[in-house]
């Protein structure tokens, strides 16, 4: 792995305000500082962008799908409701991997459908933003 996108959609720029119970007490401007800083320390470039529009959410994939390694992207809201992000996902080259701070099986039953799972690579949920980097870990493959 040389390079890795994050994408983080919808009220994510909210993170350390937003229910800091379910979604944790630190901001996305630092979660992403300490992506980057781990990517770092093994030698992977990480880049990160968020937005609340799903427009801007399928730019971001169809311009790093062909440019990087894989995608690490939390939908949010959009997970359950958007064909354009999944179909954006399928068209890249770059395995895409759904993760969810809060664990969408046990929330409202509306969250239990995520649209763009079937075309992810793989998924990891209810682990906290501790989910971003235990996907980190493995695609950089720290032991």
């Amino acid at each position: 792995m040389n390079r890795i996108a994050i994408l983080n959609g919808p009220n994510l720029n909210l993170l350390g305000t937003r229910e800091p119970e379910v979604y944790g007490s630190k901001s996305l401007k630092e979660l992403e500082a300490s992506w980057v800083a781990f990517g770092e320390l093994h030698a992977v470039e990480i880049v990160c962008f968020q937005s609340n529009v799903e427009g801007e959410l399928v730019d971001a994939i169809q311009d790093y799908g062909f440019e990087v390694d894989a995608i690490l992207i939390n939908p949010g809201g959009y997970t359950h409701t958007s064909v354009a992000i999944r179909d954006a996902i399928a068209a890249v080259d770059a395995p895409v991997y759904e993760v969810h701070i809060s664990h969408p099986d046990a929330r409202e039953d509306f969250r239990k459908t995520s649209l763009v799972r079937p075309v992810c690579a793989g998924a990891i949920s209810g682990l906290g933003v501790r989910g971003y980097k235990a996907v980190l870990e493995v695609l950089i493959n720290v032991e």
